[in-house]
């Protein structure tokens, strides 16, 4: 069986070879291989000139021709994953790949479509801003109301999902807000979701986290489209 790691990254010098070296040295288990598919989203920052010298196996590079946005390039990678499961992975140092063997285990174990890394399962607070942990709270409350579903952390990285599943949904959000459209159009997919408490190392705004009050805004406008006007889907 294989394992797709979508990995989107802008502007990310500091830690995008790490992070590739990590993903690359977790062991899945007997039979298991992994692919690494890195988006680059046009970085400015010398990402680039890095991702050049990486000639890997199992590693595909992608150079988007200008900033499409963050979703924009999880969506290319969805497009070219050939595992059994695919996973995103930001190309910081948040989430910890060693936990994949976590989420693939629950999702085998119990014939899942869906598992979730959920940030606050056991009563964790994982943010530096309070802010933006009750806009995902609040995010996470209207998905379920919204869809029937428990999700408890609709913002987490960690969605992984069978990769055909993932494949027939019809996603059009480019920026941060795709991660809300996953979980609404997921929620309509299958109801063999589940999720595993993992660890989360949140960095701040002067370490280079990039997401911004207006991409809260979209998030909120995403989850509302997806329950209320139908021509969202097409």
């Amino acid at each position: 069986m294989k394992l797709s790691v979508i990995i989107p990254v802008y502007n990310e010098r500091e830690t995008i070879l790490e992070i590739i070296n990590r993903v690359r040295a977790v062991n899945l288990g007997d039979g298991w291989e992994k692919e690494l598919i890195v988006v680059d989203n046009c970085s400015t920052d010398g990402t680039r000139d890095l991702l050049r010298m990486v000639t890997l196996p199992n590693v595909k590079i992608v150079y988007q021709p200008r900033n499409l946005g963050k979703g924009a390039s999880v969506r290319s990678g969805i497009s070219l994953a050939s595992g059994d499961f695919a996973i995103t992975q930001d190309a910081d140092l948040e989430y910890d790949p060693a936990e994949y063997p976590r989420l693939l285990e629950r999702a085998l174990k119990e014939n899942l479509d869906v598992v979730y890394g959920s940030r606050v399962l056991g009563g964790k607070r994982y943010h530096h801003y309070a802010a933006n942990y009750w806009a995902v709270r609040l995010l996470t409350l209207l998905t379920n109301l919204f869809f029937g579903v428990h999700y408890t952390d609709v913002a987490t990285n960690y969605k992984l999902v069978r990769t055909p599943i993932l494949k027939s949904l019809r996603l059009t959000c480019s920026g941060f807000d795709l991660d809300f459209e996953l979980s609404d159009k997921l929620a309509l997919a299958t109801k063999r979701i589940g999720e595993v408490p993992i660890s989360f190392n949140p960095r701040t705004y002067e370490q280079g986290k990039k997401i911004r009050f207006k991409d809260g805004l979209r998030a909120y406008w995403v989850v509302f489209r997806d329950r209320f006007i139908p021509q969202a889907w097409h």
